[in-house]
Parts: structure tokens; sequence; C-alpha cells
């Protein structure tokens, strides 16, 4: 692992790292804050997943997460959202490929080779931060915003017990009812129980559950009604008896200002899980 920068802030270090992955074959970038801590602590650690367009750089710049991390002993980790290089298929759109991994683990030619964003996140950099970083593995949440809340929302339904707790921002609930899973059909082809558990909704129903939900929404937001239909969230959680807060923020619209506005918010509601 290679540091490429490190800075204080709010009683603790941001760090930006790079190293080389197993899972997608390239050089992947990751942002990790560690709030100052007692020698030998571990502290809980929060799994923030960007959405379409990121990298680890959005949140790291314009979250606005580090005083709540010092705040409450939390120690807050950004990925990539997909690979990078010269040698990863691109192309020229902003929905798909480079910046759009999806967090899966692509089947279909020719994304199939690096396009392992699924194996990224949820094993092989958790793995990474275990053993570099001071990170109590036993306290565990999951957060993201709009592809990053597909992401979360996803990862706590298929790993159930590993993340105490799991919120989003504007979330892609249901791909696969919604124009931007066409990324799923071109990353995994034809098999459609892939795509089911790639999808919360889907899962969800299939019989996957959390204990509970918490998702920030904006009422202003442009993909509001097309792409991220939380209705659809809502009426599966309701048949599953998942508790589900799902708070319609009027005004608010997809963005950054949006996401910093409610992080702290969030992250208290996620402190709150993590202790003990």
């Amino acid at each position: 692992m290679e540091t490429v920068s490190t800075a204080r802030a709010h009683g603790g270090t941001q760090g930006v790292y790079r190293h080389r992955s197993g899972a997608t074959g390239t050089d992947m970038t990751f942002s990790v804050y560690v709030p100052d801590h007692a020698p030998g602590a571990t502290l809980p650690v929060v799994w923030y997943l960007s959405g379409l367009t990121c990298t680890h750089a959005n949140v790291t710049d314009k979250g606005e997460y580090r005083a709540h991390c010092a705040r409450h002993g939390l120690i807050f980790v950004a990925p990539d959202t997909s690979p990078r290089g010269d040698e990863v298929p691109d192309e020229d759109r902003w929905d798909f490929a480079e910046g759009a991994g999806f967090y899966v683990d692509a089947t279909a030619a020719p994304w199939s080779t690096h396009y392992r964003m699924w194996s990224y996140v949820t094993a092989e950099l958790p793995a990474l931060i275990e053993t570099e970083f001071p990170v109590d593995a036993a306290r565990q949440s999951i957060m993201g915003h709009s592809m990053g809340g597909h992401g979360a929302l996803t990862a706590a339904l298929r790993h159930p017990g590993r993340y105490r707790a799991v919120s989003a921002f504007a979330p892609i609930v249901a791909p696969t009812q919604v124009p931007w899973g066409e990324a799923l059909d071109r990353y995994l082809g034809d098999d459609a129980a892939a795509k089911r558990r790639h999808d919360a909704v889907a899962l969800i129903e299939d019989g996957a559950r959390v204990p509970e939900l918490l998702v920030d929404q904006g009422e202003a937001d442009a993909f509001l009604a097309e792409q991220l239909r939380p209705e659809l969230l809502a009426r599966a959680c309701a048949a599953a008896g998942i508790p589900l807060e799902l708070r319609m923020r009027a005004g608010y619209d997809h963005s950054y200002l949006f996401v910093s506005t409610f992080m702290g918010e969030q992250l208290d509601w996620h402190a709150a899980r993590l202790r003990g």
C-alpha cells in the first residue's frame, strides 16, 4: 500500500492511499479518515460507497464527514467506484464503464476482466483495511450515495451480520426496474438471477433482511421519479417487515450539497449502532 497524501483534520488524519488490486487487476485509490485514538485501540469503521462519475475524492473533498467522525471516533473509508487505466475498457458516457462500476463483478466481455468491484469492496479492500488500519472488524457499517447507495444496500442485504447499520442518500433501489439498470444488463448479460442479487428491492422480495434502514432523499432530485423510485423500497420493506426511515427532504437535489447537509445526521445514526 502506497501513501499518496496525508493531512491533519479535526484531530485526526485524512489519508489517500493506492494499491495494486488483485480483484480488478489495476491500481486502486481510496481514502481513509482515522480520528486520533489511544495506542493499541481499535475503532469502528464506516464504509462509504460513491455514485456515478465519482472517485474517492468527491466525498473526501465535499462530504463534510470528518468533524462528525472525530466526535464519534469513527474510521471513514471511501473507495473508488470502478477500475481505471489505459487497459480498462471504457465508453464515452457518464453512466457506464469508468466511474460507473455499479459494485458488481462483471461476467460479460469485455468488462469481466477488470470490473470486479463487488469482490473489491466486500472482500479485498476490507482485508487490506483490517491489516493496515486500527479497525474493529466487529463494528462495521455501510452507507452510500446514488449508485453507491445501491451498493451499500445490496452489500448489507447479502452479508447479514457484517454491518451493524446501513443507510443511503438518494439510492438506486431497484436497478432492474429503471433505465440505469442497463448497466447490469451489460455487465451481467442474460443472468437474471445475478441481476436480482444486485437489486435491493429484489433481494428483499427474495428473503434478504437487515434490521432497519435509513434513507435520505431530496424531493427536488432530478432523478427521483425515473431512476431512484424510493417508493419501491418502501413497499418492499413494508411487505417484509423491515423498519425503513425514509426522510424526504424538501428542496434538496442529488448533489453533494444535499449529501453534506445530512451527513452528520446519518453518522450520528450509525454511531449509535456501532457503540459497544
